[in-house]
């Protein structure tokens, strides 16, 4: 029988230290981290960008399906994916749980391991946070701290008619790959003695369960001078992160399905479950891709950079938003992603973005 140790042998400040006493600084920025009263961070000749999620058990996450490593893991993803959208690297983040008495030590650390995981692998240090009871579940708030050159910068509120609308990776494979956590939930709980069958979709799970960020794409269009105009993160889906987009910069656009990229996996799985691939794809979420909008005289920077596709253009505000489907139809876009706040979408696993 494994060991379980109850947080109350511990207390606060030991349970803290003992979840924390492997995170060593590596950031030359962080002054002072984990063991005073605030964090000393120096962040001379940057402006800093800061991003703030708090995930939930049972709204963001269901542990029937969520290794609370991967948990842990995706906690600080979501936060660095909003830094990266803002054209900054995220250097420090901080981490405060609430947790009901279910929690043991061990099952912390396990959620800790995933925390250190991606704070190892995006070199980013964990300088702060806070522990403390819940009555119920489990809560997790991560907030990222980054540093960004002022001209560089990238808001949502830059793009301008006749701008290209690009994203990064594919779309749709985290909520495809939600589908399938959901189903074989399902079929577990109707069916306690079936095991369930998740080898045959590694990729999809895998968007859903262990999500990245891409630090890649930050580091591509400084290697090639390019600056967008705006720029967000697909966390809610793509069709209301372009809103998103539309409304902060006061434009319209047009979106070209057959410049939506879609992953094979993705586009089986979908019609596997008779749903519409392209919606799929544009009303997930999840899938912490960059939407982003260029000038068009920096269309040959990226023209031949890996994982970047043009999915449309920005049009006049009196254009509304619009999609252009592969059957020459065009029609409004309807943004059917994420909507915080909305009963009829609790218990499911999206994440919530706010800046």
């Amino acid at each position: 029988m494994s060991k379980r140790t109850d947080v109350n042998e511990l207390g606060e400040f030991g349970l803290i230290e003992h979840l924390t006493q492997n995170f060593p600084l590596v950031q030359r920025s962080s002054i002072k981290g984990i063991g005073d009263d605030a964090a000393v961070i120096d962040n001379t000749g940057y402006l800093t960008v800061v991003s703030t999620d708090t995930l939930v058990e049972g709204i963001h996450f269901d542990l029937m399906y969520t290794p609370l490593k991967h948990l842990g893991y995706k906690s600080v993803i979501v936060n660095l994916s909003d830094i990266y959208a803002m054209n900054a690297l995220p250097k420090q983040v901080t981490v405060s749980i609430a947790m009901s008495n279910r929690f043991s030590v061990e099952a912390l650390e396990e959620l800790y391991d995933g925390i250190r995981t991606a704070c190892k692998l995006y070199q980013v240090d964990l300088v702060g946070g806070d522990t403390t009871s819940s009555p119920k579940g489990l809560y997790i708030t991560v907030t990222a701290i980054g540093q960004g050159e002022a001209s560089k910068l990238c808001y949502r509120n830059g793009a301008q008619v006749g701008d290209l609308i690009c994203i990064t990776g594919n779309v749709g494979a985290a909520y495809l790959g939600l589908q399938i956590l959901e189903r074989e939930k399902r079929i577990y709980l109707e069916n306690p003695g079936v095991q369930p069958q998740l080898e045959a979709y590694p990729y999809l799970i895998e968007r859903q369960l262990k999500p990245e960020a891409r630090k890649d794409m930050i580091g591509l269009f400084a290697q090639n001078n390019l600056v967008p105009t705006s720029m967000i993160d697909v966390s809610d889906g793509v069709a209301s992160e372009i809103f998103h987009l539309c409304k902060s910069s006061g434009v319209g656009a047009i979106i070209e399905e057959s410049g939506v990229p879609i992953h094979p996996d993705a586009q089986m799985q979908a019609i596997d479950f008779n749903l519409d691939p392209i919606t799929c794809a544009l009303s997930g979420g999840e899938d912490y891709e960059l939407l982003f909008t260029i000038h068009p005289a920096d269309l040959e920077k990226i023209k031949y950079l890996p994982d970047i596709y043009i999915m449309g253009e920005i049009t006049d505000a009196k254009e509304g938003v619009k999609l252009h489907t592969k059957g020459g139809n065009i029609h409004p876009l309807e943004a059917q992603g994420w909507r915080h706040f909305d009963p009829s979408q609790l218990n499911s696993d999206h994440s919530s973005t706010q800046n």
